[in-house]
């Protein structure tokens, strides 16, 4: 776990404003702002949990990671079945695929039942549901900001489309 207290980034991202993505913003600082939000100068992550941020990030900016956690934030167990329609969509393969790596990441659990035909039933983690917060804030900033998006984008199709043809 990361203390809170300390800002950890990606070392080729030091002096970036405020992000840790995988494309580092070169942008300088602005003046009384500092490299990582709440004034915490970062600190270079070690090879070991630079490697997890990097699997972590990919694993949830996958096709069906995320609507596969969705499905799981409600109380009680999930049959396979049952997870694959409120998932809807996904093949059979895909979503053992990616529950499977979900559990090896410890956000999901899987138990099976030892009857016949074969029983699994699925259940987020607390770990899995923290991941599911954390990611929440994404869709928040996306609700609140679609309108402006979407200007930006109708602006840009419409500035590249003059370009193209003058």
């Amino acid at each position: 776990m990361i203390a809170e207290d300390r800002c950890f980034t990606l070392p080729w991202e030091v002096g970036t404003r405020k992000c840790h993505t995988f494309i580092a913003v070169t942008a300088k600082n602005l003046p009384g702002e500092s490299t990582c939000a709440g004034g915490i100068e970062p600190q270079p992550l070690d090879p070991r949990r630079e490697a997890l941020v990097r699997q972590m990030l990919g694993r949830v900016a996958d096709q069906w990671t995320l609507e596969v956690l969705e499905a799981l934030d409600a109380p009680g167990v999930l049959r396979f079945t049952e997870l694959r329609t409120r998932v809807g969509g996904i093949s059979q393969k895909m979503l053992t695929k990616t529950v499977r790596q979900l559990e090896r990441d410890g956000l999901v659990t899987r138990k099976v039942h030892a009857v016949v035909p074969p029983r699994v039933d699925y259940r987020l983690t607390p770990l899995g549901r923290g991941l599911g917060e954390a990611v929440c804030g994404i869709w928040t900033w996306v609700e609140a900001h679609v309108e402006a998006v979407e200007a930006a984008r109708r602006d840009y199709d419409r500035r590249t489309t003059e370009a193209l043809e003058g």
